[in-house]
């Protein structure tokens, strides 16, 4: 439990930046609602008629003057993104850290086997997320309580599980990662994350390209999709989390064997 506690106070501020950042542009766009609320209707035929870029994003099967609508699209890309980049950037610098700063040789002079070491540090980051989430959840719902509209549990519910479940992935595969480098991983993150929302994008507009959305997250988590069918798509959710189960498997096999200097 000491090195999670560790691990949970140096990334305090980290935590506290990305979660209060997300959670006011989240909020903002909730607050917004009510004011475009009348125009939404027009706005809404606008951008479902206006092709590839209606389907990048999935308006063409949305209805925009809808608070259920407006959130997925607006408060969804909010979330999906900022969280994303959260949980990449957690779990990407967890491990490559301590060899970039000088500090493996210390760490691993205590009594503990590198086995601990990795389950504690992937601890940390997995609690990181959840109380990110949390307290965005907590965040959205007062949001859609104060401007007075009724809170549409179920979609709600299943927006928010799917975009958990996107950054726990992401945080395995980038917790992986992070036991094969020793320096850049921030970026190599960041990166990541990008590129698998830029993948669903393609995977959107071209039908070519449906199967990129067995191997980015963001498939799982398409707003109109879940939307529309009214549950997650199981079998893309399974592959995601096989994903991310074998990113941390590997960082446990590379790690407990790997050249520590």
């Amino acid at each position: 439990m000491t090195l999670i506690k560790h691990e949970l106070r140096q990334g305090r501020i980290s935590f506290l930046i990305w979660t209060a950042s997300v959670g006011f542009l989240l909020a903002v766009c909730v607050f917004l609602y009510p004011e475009m609320k009348g125009q939404m209707e027009d706005v809404g035929d606008v951008f479902s008629s206006m092709g590839s870029f209606s389907d990048a994003f999935g308006m063409d099967r949305l209805n925009f003057g809808t608070l259920l609508g407006f959130y997925t699209i607006e408060c969804g890309n909010v979330l999906g993104l900022g969280g994303a980049f959260f949980a990449a950037l957690c779990g990407a610098g967890i491990l490559s850290k301590e060899e970039k700063d000088r500090m493996a040789e210390f760490l691993l002079t205590h009594p503990v086997s590198r086995a601990r070491i990795v389950t504690e540090k992937l601890v940390s980051v997995y609690a990181q997320i959840i109380a990110m989430n949390l307290v965005i959840y907590g965040i959205s719902l007062g949001s859609i309580a104060a401007i007075g509209e009724s809170v549409p549990w179920k979609e709600l519910n299943l927006l928010h599980l799917a975009y958990f479940l996107l950054q726990a992935e992401l945080a395995g595969i980038c917790f992986g990662i992070s036991a094969f480098v020793r320096r850049g991983s921030a970026g190599i993150g960041l990166g990541i994350a990008a590129g698998m929302y830029f993948l669903n994008l393609v995977a959107n507009i071209a039908q070519a390209a449906e199967f990129l959305k067995y191997v980015t997250p963001f498939g799982y988590a398409e707003g109109a999709d879940i939307i529309e069918k009214g549950c997650l798509d199981g079998t893309l959710v399974a592959i995601g989390l096989a994903f991310g189960a074998i990113g941390i498997g590997a960082a446990y096999g590379k790690y407990c064997r790997k050249d520590i200097r």
